[in-house]
């Protein structure tokens, strides 16, 4: 199955949000940033005040590489325009929940490489989706 471009609606304020706006000023800009804890050293997704992972509020804000690898996907085909929906797991760090784009969705498989890339959205900043590499 091809894939069509779609609408990407955007929900949310980035601008009034101090624990993701570094993350959304990145998106404008162009960049994934991901947390990192300066006490444990792990990173994490969804960007949040704490660590996940051992509660420190010692956080840093790093550049995502930008490539990843598909840990799990479905396709939704019954909607009006098909598309897919995958978790990736980054080369440098967490798991995200984003789409795949600009590929034929029945190709996809887990274990894939991916590339992030940006696709503009309604009303908000370019949000970071993948396709593959």
């Amino acid at each position: 199955m091809a894939y069509t471009q779609r609408k990407i609606p955007f929900v949310g304020t980035p601008d009034t949000n101090p624990e993701t706006k570094a993350v959304f000023d990145g998106f404008a800009a162009g960049k994934l940033m991901v947390p990192r804890c300066n006490s444990c050293g792990k990173p994490h997704w969804y960007p949040r005040g704490i660590c996940p992972h051992c509660f420190s509020q010692d956080l840093k804000w790093e550049q995502a590489s930008g490539s990843g690898t598909i840990y799990s996907f479905s396709v939704m085909k019954r909607a009006e325009v098909p598309y897919a929906i995958a978790y990736v797991t980054l080369d440098n760090g967490p798991t995200m929940m984003t789409n795949i784009v600009d590929c034929d969705l029945d190709s996809l498989k887990i274990g894939q490489k991916v590339k992030l890339k940006f696709v503009p959205s309604e009303g908000g900043p370019p949000m970071p989706m993948f396709t593959p590499a």
